[in-house]
C-alpha cells in the first residue's frame, strides 16, 4: 500500500508544479544564504587564527559552504523541471531523471542537516584548539623579536582589550609564565636576581599580568604587579575584593562568542533544512502524480501521488536486497550443472551436415 496517498486533478498539479517552482527559486536564495553564513564563520574562525591550534575546525564553514554550492545547483535544476512539468508533453524529457534527482536532492538535504548538527558537536574541537592556541601564544607573548611571533603580544593584548578577558583559563596564568622579555629586565638589580635564581628553569616569574587585563570600570588604579601581595596595596585583599582586572578566561570568553554564532547559524541551517525537505516532498508528490497520468493515458484526468509506492518495512527490504544482489549479476553460476557458456560452447551446423566440429588446441 502506498505511504500518504493523495488524489491530483490536473488543475491541482498544475498549481503545485507552479508554487514548487516559485519554492525552488526560494532556495536558490537559502543556499547563497547557505554559502553567506559558512563564508562568514570561516571569516570569523580566520581572524583569531593566531590564537588557535590547527584542527578540525574549519569543517563546518566547509561544510557550509560547499552545501550552500550545491544548494544553489540543485535548486535552479529543479525550478526548471518543475517549470515543466505544468505539461505532461514536456514531463516526458524529465521522466527518467525525476527519480535520480529526487534521490540526489534527499542526500543534499540530509548533508544541511548534518551541517547544522555540526555547529553544535564542534564544542569540544573548539575548546581544544582555543586552548592549544593560547597557551602558545601566551608562551610566546614576550618574543617581540623574533620572527614569527614577534606580533602575538600586539594580538594577545588586543584579544584581551577586545573580549575583556585574561590569560588561557584565567589571570593566574601570567603567574606561570616569563612574559616579560629579558631585554628590559635590569640585570643589575637584586631583585631581578634573586628571581631568576628562585626559578629551576631561569625564568622571571611575577604575579602580575600584561596592562591589556586591566578593567577600565574599575574605579581604583589598575594594579597589575604583586596581586596576591595584599601588604603591598592600601586596602586592598586579592582573596575577597573583586580585582580591578579581567577575571574570566579568554579561552571561555572566544568559545562563548563563536558558540553564539554558531548556535545561530545552526538555528539557520535547521530551518533551511526543513524547508528543504519540504519541497522535496513536493516534488515527489509531483513526480508520482505526473508518471501515473502518463501510465493512465488521460492528460486531462485524476491521478494519484504518494510518497512512497509500497510501505516503508517493505520498500527498506526491496532497497536492502538490490543492495545484497550488488555485483552479483556478473558472477558465473555453477549451480545445477550450469558451466561456464564460454566452455565446450558446440558449434551449430546452420543447415550443412558432415561439418567437422574443430576442438580448441591444449596450451
Amino acid at each position: 500500500m502506498a505511504v500518504l496517498k493523495v488524489k491530483f486533478t490536473k488543475t491541482k498539479r498544475d498549481k503545485l508544479a507552479q508554487i514548487l517552482w516559485i519554492l525552488n527559486w526560494v532556495s536558490v536564495v537559502s543556499g547563497i544564504i547557505l554559502f553567506s553564513l559558512g563564508l562568514f564563520l570561516k571569516i570569523e574562525i580566520k581572524k583569531r587564527n593566531e590564537v588557535m591550534a590547527k584542527g578540525d575546525i574549519n569543517s563546518v564553514p566547509n561544510m557550509l559552504i560547499s552545501v550552500g554550492v550545491i544548494a544553489c545547483i540543485i535548486n535552479f535544476l529543479g525550478g526548471k523541471i518543475c517549470y515543466d512539468c505544468s505539461d505532461a508533453n514536456k514531463f516526458s524529457r524529465w521522466k527518467l531523471v525525476m527519480l535520480p534527482y529526487i534521490v540526489c536532492t534527499f542526500c543534499f538535504t540530509f548533508c544541511i542537516l548534518v551541517g547544522a548538527l555540526m555547529c553544535y558537536t564542534m564544542r569540544n574541537e573548539l575548546e581544544e584548539s582555543l586552548y592549544l592556541g593560547l597557551r602558545d601564544a601566551i608562551k610566546f607573548y614576550k618574543d617581540t623579536d623574533i620572527p614569527g611571533r614577534c606580533f602575538l603580544k600586539k594580538t594577545v593584548d588586543m584579544l584581551q582589550i577586545g573580549f575583556q578577558c585574561c590569560g588561557n583559563n584565567g589571570f593566574r596564568d601570567w603567574f606561570e609564565i616569563q612574559w616579560v622579555s629579558a631585554r628590559y629586565l635590569n640585570m643589575a638589580s637584586k631583585e631581578v636576581l634573586d628571581r631568576l635564581k628562585s626559578n629551576v628553569d631561569g625564568k622571571f616569574l611575577v604575579d602580575g599580568v600584561p596592562f591589556s587585563c586591566c578593567n577600565p570600570s574599575s574605579p581604583r588604579p589598575c594594579i597589575q604587579y604583586q596581586l596576591t601581595n595584599n601588604s603591598a596595596h592600601y586596602n586592598y585583599d586579592f582573596l575577597t575584593e573583586e580585582l580591578n582586572i579581567w577575571v574570566k578566561g579568554c579561552r571561555e570568553a572566544l568559545l562563548d562568542h563563536y558558540m553564539a554564532i554558531m548556535r545561530s547559524i545552526g538555528i539557520a541551517a535547521l530551518l533551511i533544512w526543513l524547508f528543504e525537505l519540504s519541497v522535496l516532498i513536493g516534488v515527489r508528490y509531483l513526480q508520482t502524480a505526473m508518471k501515473n497520468v502518463l501510465l493512465l493515458g488521460d492528460l486531462e484526468g485524476e491521478s494519484d501521488g504518494w510518497l512512497l509506492e509500497n510501505s516503508f518495512v517493505e520498500t527498506a527490504k526491496y532497497n536492502i536486497n538490490i543492495i545484497k544482489n550488488l555485483g552479483k549479476a556478473n558472477q558465473i553460476s555453477t549451480v545445477s550443472g550450469i558451466h561456464d557458456p564460454n566452455i565446450n560452447v558446440q558449434d551449430t551446423n546452420c543447415g550443412k551436415t558432415n561439418v567437422t566440429t574443430k576442438s580448441i588446441p591444449a596450451a
